[in-house]
């Protein structure tokens, strides 16, 4: 009875805050060093509770105009604009001077097509999904990097949402009819197919086309920076929230493919349960969001009952692909 009491609090003020829109809030969480690539928390261990559906959102979140011309669709489910990547080889990989050892060798990769996500999937667009009963909330609903209050404030409904562990941004993306992109196919959707470092090219990063090295200090609404747009119009593919991808990790994996490597979906099993997160994050160096920079998180262990969370973060989120 008394874990019924606090959830039915929670609730009430989310089903009160529908009327003006969607929900989003954030507290003070330990600070990433601007050296650091991933800021990550323990392990999950608190009881999270599913919320049940509520009063449904009507507002779309508000996607920034891209530089590029693409062909986009907006997804029936969530309000999600979606751009289409078109099938092609890419080169992959870290080519520039600043490059990691797990990074290379770059490699020739061939993709289907897909559609991809334009924003990263925002506290608005999850709230939708614990409504509907097919989503957990996130790990914290309380803070973001410096403030008190971030997933239950409307005013972040349209930030990205944080906290969610990669099992969790699974279970998103399947209600939504989409799944976590591999690290190749997050990799093209912000390089596009030529050799570039950041999604909009080669210049310099700076606070006109990317939130990081904490030039905001916490994280900025979806789609906040045109100027970053990758060549295929896909907007925060470097700063403001790391991504979740679906491929576990492993430092000599690309030292194990072969050039013209088609649909590649990364190892197919990894003792740590490490996954793939790309993108860097608002506290983040400038080297740590080039579009080949890549990080290990621990993901969920879905295979055991009840399933293991893995980490989480108030500097992680995710965005999600479908098929064509």
């Amino acid at each position: 009875m008394k874990k019924i009491i606090p959830t039915l609090l929670l609730l009430c003020f989310l089903t009160a805050c529908m009327g003006a829109n969607v929900p989003v809030a954030g507290p003070t969480s330990t600070q990433v060093p601007p050296s650091a690539t991933v800021a990550v928390l323990p392990s999950a261990t608190a009881e999270t509770t599913m919320v049940p559906t509520a009063v449904p959102v009507t507002e779309t979140p508000v996607a920034a105009t891209a530089t590029a011309t693409a062909q986009q669709r907006t997804s029936s489910v969530d309000g999600m604009p979606q751009v289409f990547i078109p099938a092609g080889t890419f080169r992959m990989g870290g080519m520039d001077a600043r490059s990691a050892p797990d990074e290379r060798p770059a490699h020739d990769v061939t993709l289907d097509a897909y559609w991809m996500d334009q924003l990263e999937v925002t506290n608005a667009m999850y709230l939708l999904c614990m409504q509907s009963g097919s989503c957990t909330p996130p790990q914290s609903l309380k803070s973001s990097d410096r403030r008190p209050d971030y997933f239950t404030n409307p005013t972040y409904k349209d930030y990205p949402v944080v906290y969610v562990t990669w099992g969790q941004a699974k279970a998103y993306c399947e209600w939504a009819g989409r799944r976590l992109p591999s690290e190749a196919e997050w990799e093209r959707a912000a390089r596009g197919d030529d050799w570039r470092t950041f999604p909009w090219g080669e210049d310099k990063a700076d606070g006109l086309r990317a939130n990081f090295n904490m030039l905001v200090g916490d994280t900025s609404r979806a789609g906040t920076y045109p100027l970053g747009a990758s060549s295929f119009g896909v907007l925060d593919m470097a700063g403001n929230v790391a991504e979740w991808t679906n491929d576990f990790y492993s430092g000599s994996y690309y030292a194990k493919l072969g050039d013209n490597t088609v649909n590649p979906t990364g190892p197919e099993t990894s003792s740590s349960l490490k996954r793939v997160v790309r993108g860097g994050t608002l506290g983040d160096a400038e080297i740590n969001i080039r579009v080949s920079k890549r990080s290990a998180v621990s993901g969920s262990d879905l295979s055991v009952v009840p399933p293991t969370p893995g980490d989480f973060s108030q500097r992680i989120g995710f965005r999600c692909v479908q098929d064509e």
